[in-house]
């Protein structure tokens, strides 16, 4: 039902800036409820919840890539964009777009995907 699909050159060189856009189908960005997320995985390592914009519009970054990464959207076409400054080698990864909503456990609050890009493997090399 719903379907997204990942865009973006597949190599960057080191020190310039990622730019990957995702298009859903099936469901708009601004459905009430639903974050639009970016999540990546570096060979061999575990996956990394990147950031997400929320239906109405706000941001939320991981810490650890608070000033590098930037999330935005326009809504006239469907379509969220991740951008990834001064990238390394250390940024190449498989990067999945992703559909998710908020959920607390323990007393934390955590964002769960329920439906995923295929994923698009971007190369961080000169």
């Amino acid at each position: 039902q719903v379907q997204l699909q990942e865009s973006g050159p597949g190599l960057v060189k080191p020190s310039q800036t990622l730019s990957l856009t995702c298009t859903p189908s099936g469901e708009s960005i601004t459905t009430n409820y639903y974050y639009w997320a970016w999540i990546r995985q570096p060979p061999g390592k575990a996956l990394e919840w990147m950031g997400a914009i929320a239906s109405f519009g706000r941001t939320y970054y991981n810490p650890y890539l608070e000033g590098r990464i930037s999330i935005s959207r326009d809504t006239s076409k469907n379509q969220f964009t991740l951008q990834l400054s001064s990238v390394t080698p250390e940024d190449t990864a498989v990067y999945y777009c992703v559909r998710s909503f908020i959920i607390t456990y323990g007393g934390r609050h955590h964002h769960a995907a329920d439906y995923w890009g295929q994923g698009t493997q971007v190369t961080v090399s000169s």
